[in-house]
């Protein structure tokens, strides 16, 4: 029976329910804006990285033909 298996499904979660903290969605957009902000300038894709740092740049061949 369908229900039933969903019904016992919500009661095994009541424990791991009731420890979860709620927070108020305008303080977690506050703190990731502060969390991005802090980090902005360890982030590759928002920074200018030199070209002997880019992890992505196109790898040089050394070649003895």
């Amino acid at each position: 029976s369908p229900n039933y298996c969903s019904e016992r499904q919500g009661v095994q979660q009541l424990p791991w329910k009731q420890e979860c903290k709620l927070v108020k969605f305008s303080q977690t957009a506050a703190d990731l804006k502060q969390f991005c902000l802090y980090k902005v300038q360890h982030n590759p894709l928002l920074t200018t990285v030199t070209s002997s740092r880019n992890p992505f740049r196109p790898q040089k061949v050394c070649s003895f033909w």
